[in-house]
């Protein structure tokens, strides 16, 4: 059965001396887990500020939630890391994105800044928005069991972005323009092989993704110029942004022996 989950930032649950004891909730999660109308006996699943995973049983939920161990797990995600580069995208659509992708297994989530995004954000704005998306993405991985949190990342240019990810396993950029473009199989293959990696979980996998009138060719360019870097394709669709940046990261997921895929992408990846 699939437990509530819940991410402390000041609490190590394995420094607690007592058997029973409160649980120090944010003020929205304690609201969120008021809204759950948690009973005692029922388990939950927290992830603590050392980022280990317990399974605790509920004493009492009266005010303060107090928890007793039940039981340490295994912490880590068994999915190789995804981060999505996103371009800004207008309205809601950022929020939607990043609620999505979380929901899907992304593992950081990074805004880029495109000659072609409609939106432009001030370092004021910028930071409330990050603030606003790190929210998001919490409340996502809680609402999906995730036992990891997405790191949110500021606002990076297309040149900040290549030159930060220049050492990632693999660059995907979804680009539809070029006559050359790869499958994310294909792609993920050939950088697989050029890496030595057998086992995905060890790979670190960006997926680039434009705002809605696309990425530029010089942008492109830019981004693909890593040995590792490569433009591809998510079908015959042309999918909005807001659409593809959850789509492909499912796909790199997929392929990777995640989201339900029975690929060798987990145990023996031979990169064929």
């Amino acid at each position: 059965m699939s437990l509530h989950h819940f991410f402390l930032d000041g609490q190590v649950l394995g420094c607690e001396t007592e058997p029973c004891f409160p649980l120090r909730l944010s003020a929205a999660d304690a609201k969120h887990a008021r809204v759950l109308r948690l009973e005692p006996g029922e388990h939950i699943g927290v992830v603590d500020a050392a980022r280990d995973y317990f399974e605790c049983e509920v004493v009492s939920a009266d005010g303060d939630i107090a928890v007793r161990i039940a039981q340490k797990l295994d912490a880590p995600e068994d999915n190789p890391t995804v981060v999505l580069v996103q371009g800004l995208a207008k309205g809601d659509k950022m929020d939607d994105i990043v609620r999505h992708a979380t929901e899907v297994g992304i593992g950081a989530f990074v805004p880029l800044i495109c000659s072609r995004s409609i939106v432009k954000l001030d370092a004021k704005k910028a930071a409330a928005k990050v603030q606003r998306w790190q929210a998001i993405a919490h409340s996502a991985a809680m609402q999906a069991g995730r036992r990891v949190e997405p790191e949110v990342c500021g606002p990076m240019t297309v040149a900040q972005a290549a030159e930060a990810f220049s050492e990632a396993t693999a660059v995907l950029v979804c680009w539809e323009e070029c006559p050359s473009t790869s499958t994310i199989a294909e792609a993920l293959s050939k950088a697989f092989e050029a890496c030595g990696v057998r086992d995905s979980r060890d790979a670190r996998i960006v997926v680039v993704v434009g705002p809605e009138g696309g990425l530029s060719a010089s942008e492109v360019e830019m981004l693909t110029a890593g040995a590792r870097a490569w433009p591809v394709t998510l079908g015959s669709s042309i999918l909005r942004t807001e659409t593809a940046g959850v789509v492909a990261p499912a796909l790199v997921l997929y392929e990777c022996g995640g989201m339900g895929a029975s690929s060798p992408g987990h145990a023996s990846l031979e990169c064929s």
